[in-house]
């Protein structure tokens, strides 16, 4: 498996019986991946940067769990492979993590259109999140889901400042119930930096 591809197909698979003897090493393998790639943004939402590892291990953790087999292949390539970043891009799962049910359902209930609110800044550049069009995850009353796919989408020249590390990069939200930054670590974006293709020699 390889950082740098874009999408899983089906001779990525593997089947269940050889998932299953390697998928205890796999798991401390991604556990690891998925640390570098986690950014928190204020007191209850975090972000989690997918790539095709995190993916790959989602659709072969679907087809063991559904048990659906060669017919349950083809839809969790469908559902997964949009969120593998395609060489320009970061993609993220932002996930509203609330224990207390009550307070839970209060918070999303005002929450609202926040996966619109959402973006990367590297100095005086936005690249502004688009979320994943699957389904809308904001209702007509204004209560968001707990979970959004987010793209950000990058110019050459934002990849390039990205990866340089001469200014700080911060993912920030903006919405009127939910302000806050974070500025991402030097591990996390030299992880991150790893999403994009290689710059093109001159």
């Amino acid at each position: 498996m390889s950082r740098e591809a874009h999408r899983i197909t089906r001779d990525d698979i593997l089947s269940m019986e050889d998932f299953a003897r390697i998928r205890d090493a796999r798991r401390a393998e991604i556990i690891a991946v998925k640390a570098r790639r986690r950014v928190p943004v204020g007191p209850d939402i975090t972000f989690y940067f997918e790539n095709y590892d995190t993916m790959w291990w989602q659709v072969h953790e679907m087809l063991r769990s559904e048990k659906g087999g060669e017919a349950q292949i083809d839809d969790e390539l469908a559902a997964y492979n949009p969120l593998i970043p395609k060489g320009d891009e970061l993609v993220a799962t932002m996930m509203i993590e609330i224990d207390n049910p009550e307070r839970r359902a209060r918070v999303l209930a005002g929450l609202g259109g926040i996966e619109r609110a959402v973006a990367f800044r590297i100095d005086d550049q936005t690249i502004p999140a688009e979320p994943e069009h699957d389904v809308e995850r904001t209702t007509s009353e204004g209560r968001t889901s707990s979970v959004h796919f987010l793209h950000f989408r990058f110019t050459a020249a934002q990849i390039e400042a990205f990866r340089s590390g001469k200014v700080p990069v911060i993912l920030e939200i903006s919405h009127p119930r939910y302000a806050h930054m974070a500025v991402l670590p030097d591990e996390v974006r030299a992880e991150l930096a790893g999403d994009f293709d290689p710059p093109v020699a001159s």
